[in-house]
């Protein structure tokens, strides 16, 4: 009998003890499984989320620089040019942005901004260059009405390329793209000084393109200051 209760208890304590350690593996992994499951989801799609933001602006800058190009060759406008000039960097900025969102790196994401701020400046140079040179050496301007129609266009371009950025990077909490879309809404205003540009020379002021011009370089350095400076805020700080 005592032999019997001990095996009884023996059989009973290993079957208790084999249920709990079970039950508690069981536990242990789903809490696990639950967690990283989580952490992957979120990053993927963040990752797919930014590079789609990415892309469509990319499209839509693409397709609004092709644009301009045609107009440029017929009008020779030294406004539009800086406008162009600036808006096929804006355009290249989506390289190194779209790949730090693909291999999903905050540190890239980071170097990608000051890429972004970095393009924005060469482009301040050249249109800068580009309109000293025909203030000095005045050329005329034709094809008024499609300047005028270039300029329009890349209003519209650069504001739904902004539309989409600023969207994307205020919900992802992205200082990059943000930087990156306030970049391409100042770039539509200064798309506008294109029609103005046109507007001018059609009155018969034609030094009013190469003035223009340098007006717009002001305004993109002003973007590049921006920008820097909300690329390099603290991480958590709330976006503009």
């Amino acid at each position: 009998m005592s032999a019997h209760g001990h095996a009884h208890g023996h059989d009973g304590h290993r079957h208790a003890h084999t249920h709990d350690r079970s039950h508690g593996h069981g536990h242990s992994h789903g809490a696990d499984h639950g967690h990283s499951h989580g952490l992957v989801d979120a990053s993927i799609k963040r990752s797919r989320e930014g590079l789609r933001a990415v892309l469509v602006s990319l499209l839509v800058l693409g397709v609004t620089a092709s644009a301009q190009i045609v107009v440029f060759l017929l009008s020779g406008s030294v406004a539009l040019l800086a406008d162009l000039i600036h808006n096929v960097g804006d355009a290249l900025t989506a390289v190194p942005l779209g790949a730090a969102f693909l291999i999903r790196s905050a540190k890239a994401e980071k170097y990608a901004g000051y890429f972004v701020v970095a393009t924005i400046f060469v482009s301040a140079c050249v249109a800068f260059g580009e309109s000293v040179d025909r203030l000095l050496s005045p050329q005329h301007l034709t094809h008024l009405w499609a300047l005028a129609g270039a300029g329009v266009i890349g209003f519209l371009g650069n504001e739904a390329a902004a539309f989409v950025r600023l969207r994307a990077g205020r919900r992802l909490q992205s200082p990059a793209l943000v930087a990156d879309g306030n970049h391409a809404r100042t770039d539509g205003l200064v798309s506008l000084a294109v029609v103005a540009s046109a507007i001018f020379v059609a009155l018969g002021a034609p030094i009013a393109d190469p003035l223009i011009g340098m007006v717009v370089t002001i305004v993109i350095l002003r973007i590049t200051w921006q920008s820097y400076l909300t690329v390099r805020a603290d991480p958590g700080t709330p976006l503009p």
